[in-house]
């Protein structure tokens, strides 16, 4: 089948197209496969909401849950088997592309929220899945919190691919691009002779929930309209802006002599939740080399249909910054807006985690 031109085009640009959902049904309906050979696609990313969705509003786990059930697994062990398996079978249908294009291919499992501020057992729970699920193109899912940097550090001293996810700043995306490094580092010092050709990483820096909290804001301090929808692509220009400095520093240049790859930025949170907004802002306004773009399916499709490239991110970067000089002369606090962010976002996960975890209980119990 030809491949959707707009897709193909972003595609051309630089930008990774992922595809930020994943169920059983969608693999085993070839759905995804089909996404892979038509739009573009290369890439999955999933997270405790999309599992809690998934696994609640399908009767393809039932075999599974039943099977789990009569051996009396325990929730949490029936809900990491589950997800695992589907993460498993992601990442053998993206396998081909993992070998033809290092880098993608790759599917995301996520570490369990609850544990975000706690180091060690992050670390620990990201070695697990890297073991439980064991595919070479795996990621695994670490937040940005400030106890899980180190554990982004170990997982990647380890040899385990991460994707760092919830990021909100520019200055906490410095802290895990440096986790990052630190990592490798790590790795060559414990190995000088260590190979670092297939380890990868992606920092998911989020974009529409920015904008979310700061519109209101605005609007609560009286602000001038036109600054509303802004700050969002903004904040994420400036992130890539601050990934060019990183990614062209002699620290750098020393690592990638040894076999390193680039930890990749990621735009997540794309989908738009402002119907005021173009649905497809978070993809045009955020075109540059060496990006991921993980999209809901719905702006997959809508980008798909009428997405227009807008204006390159290395040629934005003196707008983006007075932009978000407005945004703080209007009165916006833009360090506690991405403290309550980070916050709203790990709480977010927890509750979703806490569905998901009481869907497979019950059932396990229908099913016993």
């Amino acid at each position: 089948m030809p491949q959707n031109q707009n897709l193909a085009e972003l595609s051309a640009a630089g930008v990774a197209v992922w595809l930020d959902d994943l169920s059983r049904d969608r693999i085993r309906s070839g759905n995804l496969q089909s996404l892979v050979d038509e739009y573009s696609v290369v890439g999955v990313t999933t997270n405790p909401s999309i599992f809690a969705a998934a696994v609640s509003g399908s009767d393809s786990y039932d075999d599974q849950l039943h099977a789990l059930a009569v051996r009396k697994v325990s929730v949490e062990e029936s809900l990491r088997t589950i997800t695992a398996a589907d993460v498993r079978d992601a990442c053998d249908l993206l396998r081909p592309v993992a070998e033809r294009q290092p880098g993608d291919g790759r599917v995301s499992l996520e570490v369990a929220p609850g544990l975000a501020h706690d180091t060690d057992a992050t670390a620990a729970e990201a070695a697990h899945l890297w073991w439980l699920v064991d595919r070479p193109n795996l990621f695994i899912k670490i937040p940005a919190t400030e106890a899980s940097l180190p554990a982004i550090t170990t997982s990647i001293a380890r040899g385990i691919s991460v994707n760092v996810t919830l990021i909100f700043s520019p200055d906490r995306y410095r802290a895990v691009m440096d986790a990052y490094l630190a990592g490798l580092e790590q790795r060559l010092a414990d190995d000088p002779a260590a190979d670092l050709s297939g380890l990868e990483s992606v920092a998911s820096f989020f974009v529409s929930r920015v904008d979310s909290e700061i519109d209101q804001r605005l609007d609560a301090a009286g602000a001038d309209a036109s600054l509303k929808g802004k700050a969002g692509v903004a904040n994420a220009q400036l992130a890539y802006q601050a990934y060019e400095e990183v990614f062209s520093s002699d620290r750098w240049r020393a690592l990638e002599a040894k076999g390193a790859r680039p930890q990749r930025p990621l735009w997540a949170s794309t989908g738009v939740k402002n119907p005021d907004y173009s649905d497809t802002l978070y993809i045009s306004e955020l075109i540059a080399p060496g990006t991921v773009n993980t999209m809901p399916e719905k702006t997959l499709m809508a980008y798909a249909d009428h997405g227009v490239p807008g204006t390159p991110v290395q040629k934005s970067y003196d707008d983006a910054a007075a932009v978000m000089q407005s945004v703080r002369d209007a009165g916006v606090d833009v360090d506690d807006v991405f403290r309550v962010l980070e916050e709203e976002a790990v709480q977010k996960f927890v509750d979703s985690w806490d569905e998901l975890t009481d869907s497979v209980r019950e059932q396990l119990e229908d099913k016993a």
